[in-house]
């Protein structure tokens, strides 16, 4: 009998478990090199105020679409805005946007995920819900709610969030429905602890690896839709530097100007494939099959 209270709870790793975790995950290339590009964007975004040679707002008659030059590394748009200082700010606007994006639909797609995969009997609703919004793309859905809420950098991050949360409920719900029918929990069950502590510190806590893979991909197709979504007029909305308001700005002038669009397509190049990186990364540590293949 002294042994049963030990059931109740998932085997915590030990701290030499821990090392080897880290050890084989800074051993992934792809998870190095992502977040070596990752940390390098996030880095000029969070200094673009200090490493920004020009305001990224003020423009200059006498400097319109100059080519890039020592001056003005990455060229300057047709209002002589500097074209390094607007993708530098529209970074930082573009990994904010990205960033809440992912924490938003985790924190839904959690709750959501859940209860749908925990309670048996809110599985069928709320994911005929969720099936419902899936019925549309992302792209789309996201467009027709920032459409009607207007351009704003908060109407966007909810566009957006709403637009990726049924994807992430359906894998933690996946998640869940795996981890609640293990030993440890029906242990729990059968010793009288409760729903809440049960799914909070058995389930979910052994069902976040598939979550956390999910959110490197949430970040980073954020990105791609914030772009697209300011291209069109409906994210944030003027001077904000975003890139796609960059590159929309510079779509007339793609023969006369290239380096206009190619500057903050190659910011968006970078980004989403530094996230993308990341979470194979992450994915091939994470993923227990994965490890086995490896070996």
């Amino acid at each position: 009998m002294a042994a049963t209270p030990a059931l109740t709870t998932a085997p915590a790793a030990p701290p030499s478990a821990r090392g080897s975790f880290a050890r084989r995950l800074f051993a992934n290339r792809s998870f190095t090199i992502g977040l070596a590009l990752v940390g390098l964007i996030a880095l000029l975004a969070l200094l673009a105020d200090v490493i920004a040679p020009f305001d990224p707002l003020k423009g200059s008659f006498r400097e319109r679409m100059v080519a890039p030059s020592l001056v003005h590394w990455m060229g300057t748009d047709h209002f002589g805005r500097d074209i390094l200082s607007r993708v530098l700010h529209g970074a930082r606007i573009s990994l904010q946007i990205g960033l809440m994006v992912a924490i938003v639909t985790g924190v839904a797609g959690v709750a959501i995920g859940a209860t749908a995969g925990y309670f048996r009997r809110s599985d069928g609703p709320i994911m005929r819900l969720m099936d419902a919004f899936m019925a549309f793309p992302s792209i789309i859905l996201a467009i027709a709610i920032s459409a009607v809420m207007g351009a704003s950098v908060f109407n966007v991050i909810i566009a957006l969030s709403i637009a990726a949360t049924p994807h992430t409920a359906r894998i933690v719900r996946a998640s869940v429905m795996v981890v609640r029918e293990m030993e440890y929990v029906e242990a729990a069950r059968a010793l009288g602890a409760g729903h809440a502590r049960i799914l909070v510190r058995h389930v979910l806590a052994n069902a976040m690896a598939p979550l956390v893979v999910r959110l490197t991909y949430v970040f980073a197709v954020a990105i791609l839709n914030e772009a697209v979504l300011s291209f069109i007029g409906v994210g944030p909305p003027p001077p904000a530097p975003t890139f796609g308001a960059i590159i929309a700005n510079g779509r007339d002038f793609i023969i006369a100007a290239p380096w206009i669009t190619v500057a903050p397509g190659l910011a968006i190049l970078g980004s989403v494939l530094g996230l993308n990186l990341l979470g194979d990364g992450l994915r091939d540590v994470l993923d227990p099959r994965m490890a086995v293949n490896t070996r």
